[in-house]
């Protein structure tokens, strides 16, 4: 007797081949009934003998690879007597709750026909498949068709729309197909871009989320051109190699590090160079790189574009991507020498990720192009939730149906093309998923003078919720882990959030869980900072307040030292107790640390000082940690530092302090983990924030003792662009009834 089911599939089931695939499925086990996309995922019915049903659920274990089947569910229905299997037009449901697809590099197939001179797709610049193309980047609401896509103003000759609407074929209902014919195209021509770049030039190339700003790579005259014009002054570029054997060839990629670098989402793949390329990452022992993921690239390097390209942001330093034709040519003017111009508009901005494999797995940077907008966790809300983030790596994080969709990486909010950026996002994701604002929980930073906070409460929402910035960074770990109840002790540590007790917190250990909330139960011992947030650019100004306790200080402003003045204005604020503010802040610390070991200058780029210690100390065989004791649920920085400026006065090697002091914190930080986790019986430690995507430190501190097992950041960034996520899924703990008014979680109606 036939039988009938109904499945309900959820994940990134839309835009990657899903339906085709069922359809040959269904067609393999002879089933008849229908497969479309729903608003939140794909609906099939199915008709056939048990067995073949059987087997055709069993089937969805091997789905399309660019697809992720996050549920399934599977009942049994009334037989309505199908006489085929069809694929059936898309149904909109009041709000949708589909997880889009981040957007594919071109696949082997594409790539094969593009090179194919007898294909009618030869040399086009935006073919594309079911299996390969841009996804996020043009869709403009849901669900995932070709109205609804930046694709919409190109109808399909008849050779495409045929492809399109035969099952059988990979681009069947691929909603970007297009071809020479018919589709947008690229202008000027590609060999001329290729012959400019070889020639020296700066040309800003038209990508999936926005431009870059591509030079030579080996051509150190156009690299200090292109930081002299952008106004970026030290910060490391990244770099596309035209292919696998070019990236080996400049940085040593371990498997993991390979696999990452030819995934879908073909990020930046942060790995130790082996070739010094003048000016690209200046001081700096490592080199980000990425393959080609477009046509166009492909068809840049086959025009003998140079092997190695500097592919940067198109903007200017701390402005956001330029994504839009007529913004790019007037914001790059006096930047690029020549522009690529691809007629598709592109939907919204998305950065290339930026990802490192490392001692804890691999660890996102920078979460965009190939990532966002994924839900990378399931939260128990049903209302929706609107998390805003931090000023600094901004990310937003919209929940929907439980589903916590986080936002590609935004940026700096201190700066207006990134404030403008943020609003876009928020309505854009809004706009995406049907939700009406006057519903929505916003969730917002507990800093008063956050550029996101005031937005967040200019919004007409339901509720307001202000959530402490490190319980934050904990709970967003334990939120892609789905871990609502394990109670853990929790590591943040970071360059500045806003405390409890209106103190610029930063090294901090809290025990808890996303039910019960956080206690803080230890920090780094309270330091001043002379001049507040300011203080993060000068790690002379921070050293000022960081070493106003120690006896016996040398003359700082003396060989080997050398402080400049800056640091005895800032001393002079210290004494007189002028704008000067307690802190806990462990990147102050390293800042502090990289002053005293030969950092005095102003940083001209966020964490660089950090950065700058690290490097040094990798610089280093291991040597024995300087001291930083765990007293009274305190670690006193006071020895560490004292031992690092007495070491540097005995002339010895910068970078064996640095890495004594990155073997020093690790040990205290090891030695507080160990006695908090005896005292309040937990076995699990999550750490998180900035600080702790400093690889050297995370080797230095692992294995912890007593078997604690340690959890990091994976989906999302371990800096302020993970905050959102953790706002959220404490908000929805709040939500869902396990906590109310003000609570231990730092959160706030």
């Amino acid at each position: 007797m036939p039988s009938a089911r109904f499945l309900r599939v959820r994940g990134v089931v839309q835009g990657v081949g899903f339906r085709p695939f069922v359809y040959r499925l269904a067609r393999e086990h002879g089933l008849t009934g229908w497969v479309r996309n729903g608003g939140d995922g794909v609906e099939i019915h199915a008709e056939g003998e048990a067995e073949a049903l059987d087997a055709f659920a069993r089937g969805f274990g091997a789905p399309p690879p660019a697809s992720r089947i996050a549920d399934l569910e599977v009942e049994t229905v009334p037989v309505r007597g199908c006489d085929r299997f069809e694929i059936r037009d898309s149904e909109a449901k009041e709000q949708p709750t589909a997880r889009i697809s981040p957007d594919l590099p071109v696949c082997p197939a594409c790539l094969a026909e593009l090179f194919d001179p007898a294909d009618r797709r030869f040399g086009y610049p935006y073919i594309n498949c079911t299996d390969c193309g841009p996804r996020y980047s043009i869709v403009l609401g849901l669900p995932y068709d070709r109205p609804l896509t930046t694709m919409r103003d190109w109808p399909m000759c008849a050779d495409c729309a045929r492809e399109y609407h035969a099952p059988l074929d990979r681009r069947f209902h691929a909603q970007p197909v297009a071809c020479p014919a018919c589709g947008p195209t690229y202008v000027p021509e590609i060999s001329e871009t290729a012959r400019l770049l070889r020639a020296g030039g700066i040309v800003a190339i038209k990508g999936l989320g926005g431009y870059h700003l591509a030079v030579d790579a080996r051509d150190a005259a156009a690299v200090a051109a292109l930081r002299e014009r952008k106004v970026r002054k030290e910060k490391p570029f990244a770099v596309m190699a035209k292919d696998l054997a070019t990236a080996r060839s400049l940085v040593d990629l371990s498997p993991a590090a390979e696999a990452l670098l030819t995934a879908a989402a073909r990020p930046v793949v942060l790995a130790p160079r082996r070739v010094d390329l003048p000016g690209v990452a200046p001081d700096n022992l490592d080199l980000g790189v990425m393959l080609p993921y477009t046509p166009v690239h492909h068809l840049l390097f086959a025009a003998n574009a140079p092997d190695v390209l500097v592919m940067t942001s198109a903007n200017r330093s701390s402005e956001p991507l330029a994504y839009r034709d007529e913004e790019a040519f007037e914001s790059l003017a006096g930047i690029a020498d020549a522009f690529l111009v691809g007629e598709r508009p592109i939907a919204r901005r998305v950065d290339d990720s930026v990802i490192r494999a490392g001692c804890l797995g691999s660890t996102v940077l920078r979460r965009a192009r190939g990532l966002a907008p994924g839900a990378v966790a399931k939260l128990p809300v049903s209302t929706p939730v609107l998390a805003v983030g931090a000023d600094l790596k901004n990310t937003v994080t919209l929940v929907v149906g439980g589903e916590a969709f986080v936002s590609q990486h935004v940026g700096d909010l201190r700066h207006y093309e990134a404030l403008k950026a943020f609003r876009e996002t928020i309505q854009d994701l809004l706009a995406m998923y049907e939700v009406d604002p006057a519903e929505l929980t916003v969730v917002h930073d507990l800093h008063p003078q956050y550029a996101s906070t005031a937005h967040a409460r200019e919004l007409p929402a339901r509720r307001t919720m202000a959530v402490q910035h490190h319980r934050a960074h904990v709970a967003s770990v334990l939120a892609e882990k789905g871990a609502f109840d394990r109670r853990v002790l929790g590591v943040a540590f970071d360059g500045t959030g806003y405390g409890d007790d209106g103190a610029i917190w930063g090294g901090e250990l809290f025990v808890g869980s996303l039910r019960a909330g956080f206690e803080r139960v230890g920090h780094l011992r309270a330091a001043l900072l002379p001049g507040g947030d300011a203080a993060a650019a000068h790690p002379v100004q921070a050293a000022a307040g960081f070493l106003a306790g120690l006896d016996g200080l040398p003359d700082l402003t003396a060989p080997p030292f050398n402080f400049p003045e800056r640091y005895l204005r800032a001393w002079e604020l210290v004494v007189k107790n002028l704008r000067t503010f307690p802190t806990t802040s462990a990147g102050r610390l390293f800042d502090t640390v990289a002053a005293l070991l030969g950092f005095t200058r102003e940083m001209s780029f966020e964490g660089q000082a950090a950065l700058w210690l690290e490097q040094l100390a990798r610089r280093s065989p291991p040597v024995a940690p300087l001291p930083l004791p765990f007293v009274a649920n305190e670690l006193d920085t006071r020895p560490l530092l004292a031992a690092v400026a007495e070491a540097r006065v005995r002339g010895r090697d910068e970078s064996a302090i640095a890495r004594g002091f990155h073997a020093g914190l690790a040990a205290g930080l090891r030695q507080a983990l160990s006695a908090l986790g005896e005292e309040h019986g937990v076995g699990t430690v999550v750490l998180s924030g900035g600080v702790f995507q400093n690889e050297l430190l995370l080797e230095e501190i692992l294995p912890l003792p007593g078997g604690l097992t340690v959890w990091s950041n994976r989906e999302v960034p371990a800096n302020d662009g993970g905050i959102s996520l953790g706002q959220a899924a404490l908000a929805a703990a709040e939500i869902s009834g396990c906590q109310s008014g003000v609570d231990r979680a730092g959160s706030r109606q």
